[in-house]
């Protein structure tokens, strides 16, 4: 990132955000104790992003009359402003959230609804379904729907985050298709192999935040004009725990029984997409 202008703290930004995503023109704006600091991803793209800043500056409209009116239809204030901007991490987020309070409420009835495969009691012990099986006979939500799940608050709230952190920036960036393609292809290839490796009940979207790391990790290091972004460390960050987690040293401090097969696939199918997609825009810059 290139540090373009320091901005007065109190000043709103929101108009020139706006109006950089529409030119495409990749960004970010970072808050310290001294204002408001823009970056640019990419240094071709100076100039009209000069262009833009000095109209905002002098207080000229910046978008088209009938973009404009299609982003002023809500209130910058609005709660439903983040499901307008990224409505499939929005939307993800809030069904994450529901099924963790229709859990607390229903309890085991939500997960043998939702995960991989069918569960029950016969004769006091616990029955498993087939996964081809349950698919044939029409519960398609299956390969999926265990993303969903979550088993307690600091596993939805760490998973929250990071969904909201990368799936924000995928969205913004490339549209809600895009975001959704690597929701529903990650989350089902998480699954399948944390499924592969012989386990039945487990949940969580990590696969798919893995995967949204490998993703803009890609995008940002191949194709930096895209506009992606993702801190060296939070890289580190995030894959040394993984790694953590596949070792003997998670359980004895309390983090047993994680979906290391579900992180690995998730970030497998991440990296795949990653590549395939920061080729393309390489290919058409």
């Amino acid at each position: 990132m290139y540090r373009v202008t320091q901005l007065p703290p109190d000043v709103d930004t929101h108009e020139l955000r706006r109006a950089l995503w529409a030119h495409r023109i990749g960004h970010r704006i970072t808050e310290d104790v001294e204002g408001q600091t823009l970056w640019l991803a990419d240094p071709r793209q100076q100039e009209e992003l000069q262009r833009l800043l000095a109209r905002w500056q002098r207080g000229e409209p910046l978008m088209p009359k009938g973009r404009a009116s299609s982003f002023s239809s809500l209130p910058t204030s609005s709660l439903l402003t983040p499901l307008r901007l990224a409505p499939v991490t929005a939307s993800t987020l809030v069904l994450c959230v529901l099924v963790f309070a229709a859990m607390a409420l229903f309890g085991d009835r939500v997960i043998a609804a939702l995960a991989i495969v069918p569960l029950g009691v016969v004769n006091g012990s616990l029955a498993v379904g087939s996964l081809v099986e349950a698919v044939m006979g029409g519960q398609v939500w299956r390969p999926l729907s265990p993303a969903f799940l979550h088993f307690g608050w600091m596993h939805l709230i760490f998973n929250m985050l990071w969904l909201w952190y990368f799936g924000r920036q995928v969205e913004t960036l490339q549209g809600s298709g895009r975001m959704l393609l690597i929701v529903l292809v990650a989350g089902i290839g998480a699954n399948l192999a944390q499924y592969a490796a012989g386990t039945v009940l487990f949940g969580g979207m990590s696969g798919v935040d893995f995967a949204l790391l490998g993703y803009v990790w890609l995008m940002s290091r191949r194709a930096p004009g895209s506009g992606f972004f993702v801190p060296q460390m939070l890289v580190v960050f995030m894959l040394g725990w993984m790694i953590f987690t596949m070792t003997d040293m998670a359980g004895a401090v309390g983090f047993g029984n994680v979906a290391n097969e579900a992180h690995l696939g998730g970030l497998v199918v991440g990296l795949a997409l990653g590549w395939y997609y920061s080729g393309r825009a390489r290919r058409q810059r």
